[in-house]
């Protein structure tokens, strides 16, 4: 999941949630959307791939 944050960066969160925080996992800051959607997709095959 991608949202914008009020600095103008895009966050990758995954979708579970972190079981100590209660709050979704960061997966990264961006700069722009398509940066953050490419790491997304890296991080699924990766998931997939294990």
């Amino acid at each position: 999941m991608i949202r914008k944050l009020r600095s103008g960066e895009y966050r990758l969160y995954s979708r579970s949630i972190n079981p100590k925080t209660g709050k979704k996992r960061n997966l990264g800051t961006f700069t722009t959307r398509a940066a953050a959607e490419k790491h997304e997709r890296e991080v699924q095959y990766f998931k997939r791939k294990g």
